[in-house]
């Protein structure tokens, strides 16, 4: 998998996440919106790398196989970036506080059509998204 189909899973995840919250399937939603930042993250990781490059340190490796978004942000070198829009933004950083909980054990949880949406709107605000933010880099 490289950068390009990172990219296009996360935009198909969106498609999904939004299908599945317009059709009362919340819970899913939210899993999917998560997941639609993890893809993001990861494709960002995959644009430092280099097609002859020596692998990175095996300790780099296994944190970028992580599910864990304030790991991947910092992996992808995001993280002076998201500092500096949580501190010059507050929509961003009311955004990023609600996305930045997410975690991959979210599919095992209940959430509700609020809190989905919510973070839906977190990751897809047009002007202070996540995910926005983000594609700036990727």
């Amino acid at each position: 998998m490289d950068r390009k189909d990172l990219q296009k899973l996360a935009q198909a995840r969106l498609e999904d996440a939004k299908t599945l919250l317009d059709n009362g399937r919340a819970d899913a939603a939210y899993y999917l919106a998560g997941y639609i930042v993890e893809c993001a993250l990861k494709a960002c990781i995959a644009k430092q790398t280099k097609e002859h490059d020596f692998p990175p340190e095996p300790g780099f490796v296994s944190k970028v196989y992580s599910h864990n978004l304030e790991t991947l942000v910092d992996k992808a070198n995001l993280k002076p970036i998201f500092d500096r829009e949580v501190d010059d933004d507050n929509q961003f950083g009311l955004n990023w506080s609600v996305v930045r909980d997410w975690s991959e054990k979210s599919r095992y949880e209940f959430h509700g059509e609020n809190k989905a949406r919510d973070m839906l709107n977190a990751v897809l605000d047009a002007d202070h998204g996540v995910l926005q933010c983000i594609r700036r880099h990727w």
